[in-house]
């Protein structure tokens, strides 16, 4: 593959702005490549004609072509029933024969049951009826159709490992902190966002694939997407597959712009969605979900959810206010969720309330008490949609609802947060493990099997932490099917004058420090959190990895040909 594309784009944080403090207001945050995402680079102009592949840019009324019906990413595991839930009058989330019970919580003389762990049914994970250890490996279709990866599992035993990152791409601006990651659903690539407004793609390292993990060097981006002002908020398309290339896109919202349409294949802009507010002016959307069979785009405002069609791109939308009648949910919409079991989607507002609302028509069906300290900046569903994990700004704890009984708190997940960024969390495929950063630097894991059965608002303590970074940890994500964890650290410093000599010799760097005294760290790291060592166990694991990699192999090679059939090298 060619040559990272050299970045042109200015390093303008002039619009960045400082975060805002108060709750109604959003902060301000002045030799193998996966060919799906940067795959291709950006060629020169005397590439006259579209390749066959490339989705060119559309203008209102022209559609994307999707099927939404081939490439879905499958649901990593069986839920176990899950699809028993139903939605009733009172407007709850139950199960017919759950209720009442609480994470980990099991019958006297049965399996024991766990709500975050997908439905599987033992004590410790990965043990089949005959005491056959798993190690997750028959959790499989992790991955789109077509590749039939097997998800390793993550072994949390000791630390994880650093395997590689990227460092020197952060430097060439001053205070260019990293604001998050997200790995692609096909696990063929991870997108990170930044201060200077650029979203950068990174393939996954080709000494992964040769299993030269020895030779690791570092990451260098292969896509570079520059927005006009602050990035708000950027997802992935749900059945991105790099067999499909027309899947290949990712969508994202900044100051004063419409939703962009990226094209993650070639990285030119596909398509925009233009929303209005009630005077006809251009709003920009503050955070954005796209519905989990890729069809719909929902997007958060102040008091609305505007709801775009993923194959009209423009300004038609559906509009579902959340304040009806001055009652509702209020401030403004800053992240969204779709549960997997229900045709459920959640919102989390700057107002501090989460609100549960139906698919169909955007009805309320639950407003959650206030629990949060600071404005929601994080939602996420368990895999069997039982439960729901929410963060906040300025606020010193996650906090796991229980849909069964809106409005319970099972347990709570404490962690440092001092400031209005934005700090991800995620969680395994399995949903046992919760992984998350701090603005020390810290990375924390949760065992959710090891919540108190009785439920009662218990504090479970984070059973592994260590220090990832030098300054605040931001952003986690898990690999979909690789024991892989990517972090990516940063936040704006507010330099303070130290005490001096007088003689002068205390160099800029020593005089340039946080107010709380860490060190500025920007960088995106890749973090091995499986198996290690050489026992038999560990070298079936690596066997395993190998098989992934060889599949993914197959699959890149098939995109390879359809490159090489619009003239262009994708390797």
């Amino acid at each position: 593959m060619s040559d990272p594309e050299p970045s042109s784009e200015g390093c303008g944080l002039g619009g960045t702005g400082l975060e805002a403090e108060a709750d109604g207001e959003p902060p301000q945050e002045g030799p193998w490549n996966s060919p799906c995402c940067g795959g291709q680079q950006k060629m020169e102009k005397e590439a006259e004609a579209p390749p066959a592949a490339k989705q060119p840019r559309l203008d209102e009324g022209v559609g994307l072509d999707l099927d939404f019906s081939t490439t879905v990413t499958e649901a990593a595991l069986d839920v176990g029933g899950s699809q028993d839930i139903v939605l009733i009058t009172d407007k709850v989330l139950s199960h017919p024969e759950d209720n009442g019970k609480t994470a980990g919580e099991s019958e006297k003389g049965e399996e024991k049951e766990s709500f975050q762990n997908g439905g599987e049914n033992k004590e410790t994970m990965g043990q089949t009826e005959g005491g056959e250890d798993k190690t997750g490996d028959e959790l499989e279709n992790t991955s789109p159709e077509g590749t039939a990866c097997q998800y390793l599992g993550l072994d949390f035993g000791q630390n994880p490992q650093m395997l590689t990152g990227s460092w020197a791409e952060y430097t060439h601006c001053p205070e260019n902190y990293l604001k998050g990651c997200k790995w692609a659903p096909d696990g063929s690539c991870i997108v990170s966002n930044s201060a200077d407004n650029v979203l950068r793609v990174y393939n996954l390292p080709p000494e992964l694939y040769s299993g030269s993990w020895d030779l690791l060097s570092e990451m260098s981006p292969v896509l570079r997407m520059t927005e006009g002002d602050t990035i708000y908020d950027y997802c992935w398309f749900p059945k991105m597959s790099s067999l499909g290339p027309d899947t290949c896109f990712i969508a994202s919202s900044s100051r004063d712009n419409p939703v962009h349409i990226w094209d993650a294949f070639y990285g030119d802009l596909r398509a925009t969605f233009r929303p209005y507010n009630h005077l006809d002016e251009l709003t920009a959307a503050h955070s954005l979900c796209f519905s989990p069979d890729g069809s719909q785009l929902y997007c958060g405002f102040e008091k609305t959810v505007r709801v775009f069609y993923t194959e009209r791109p423009g300004r038609d939308c559906e509009e579902r206010p959340t304040v009806v009648k001055k009652h509702g949910q209020s401030g403004i919409i800053s992240c969204l969720a779709f549960s997997p079991s229900q045709a459920v989607y959640v919102c989390g507002s700057y107002s501090r309330t989460v609100g549960l609302y139906s698919c169909e028509d955007g009805s309320l069906l639950a407003l959650l008490p206030q629990r949060h300290h600071g404005g929601v900046t994080h939602l996420l569903f368990s895999p069997d949609g039982y439960h729901l994990y929410t963060g906040g700004r300025k606020d010193p704890e996650i906090l796991c609802w229980d849909l069964r009984d809106p409005g319970r708190v099972l347990f709570s997940l404490p962690r440092t947060i001092n400031t209005n960024q934005r700090i991800y969390f995620d969680l395994d495929p399995s949903g046992r493990y919760l992984v998350s950063g701090d603005t020390e630097g810290m990375m924390s894991v949760w065992d959710t099997l090891t919540a108190p059965p009785d439920g009662n608002e218990a504090v479970l303590q984070p059973f592994l932490q260590f220090q990832a970074h030098r300054d605040c940890t931001n952003g986690i994500s898990i690999h979909p099917f690789m024991p892989l964890v990517a972090s990516c650290s940063g936040q704006r410093q507010f330099p303070w004058p130290t005490e001096s000599d007088g003689d002068g010799s205390e160099s800029e760097e020593d005089r340039v420090i946080s107010s709380n005294g860490i060190r500025e760290d920007n960088a995106l790291v890749l973090w091995w959190a499986g198996p290690l060592g050489s026992s038999s166990e560990d070298q079936q694991t690596k066997e395993r990895l190998l098989l992934t990699v060889e599949k993914l192999l197959v699959q890149f090679s098939f995109q390879h040909s359809i490159a090489s059939n619009s003239n262009r090298s994708c390797i």
